[in-house]
């Protein structure tokens, strides 16, 4: 099923194009979590993350459906969120901030999510790409360490948001 996807990469100037895209990926994904205050902020987070002049974004296409999406934005040096757990920092430290991986239900298990992050991260120049996973998903913790990533600390970055592991990966990826 993965091998008929179209991969397409957009950037900082198409976030107008692509940005309905992306939140109505997110209603299907988080449909029966919806109810949640913290999911009903994604299009901000959308925002934030496309205002980067950096922004990165890979979207999967079955035909004309789409599939899923990973995006992300350099982190600003000495200020990435891995920091704090980390000391001293690595010597080369040029981070990318893998923000978002979503995949709908029926391209799950595909190796569809795997396609999304290779693509995202194989574009990169940095150093070190670092994410947050929810805690209490450990099997995509999981997911992410079998892909090369490890868990270096925990964080939540709003009073609102879950608690997160903050993971961190070298690049370009094994």
């Amino acid at each position: 099923m993965t091998s008929a996807l179209k991969l397409r990469h957009y950037s900082h100037g198409d976030l107008p194009e692509i940005r309905q895209t992306l939140l109505d990926v997110h209603d299907d994904v988080y449909k029966e979590e919806m109810e949640e205050e913290f999911n009903q902020k994604f299009p901000w987070f959308v925002d934030h993350w496309g205002g980067h002049p950096e922004f990165s974004c890979v979207i999967a296409y079955d035909g004309n459906e789409v599939v899923g999406f990973a995006y992300g934005a350099p982190g600003t040096e000495g200020r990435e969120w891995w920091r704090e757990h980390l000391g001293p920092a690595p010597e080369k430290s040029r981070t990318f901030h893998f923000s978002e991986l979503m995949v709908r239900e029926r391209w799950r298990k595909t190796g569809t999510s795997e396609r999304l992050h290779r693509a995202l991260m194989d574009a990169r120049e940095a150093d070190l790409a670092a994410l947050l996973v929810d805690v209490t998903h450990p099997k995509v913790q999981a997911l992410y360490e079998s892909w090369g990533y490890q868990k270096v600390g925990e964080r939540q970055p709003f009073p609102d948001s879950p608690v997160y592991a903050v993971m961190l990966v070298g690049l370009p990826l094994p």
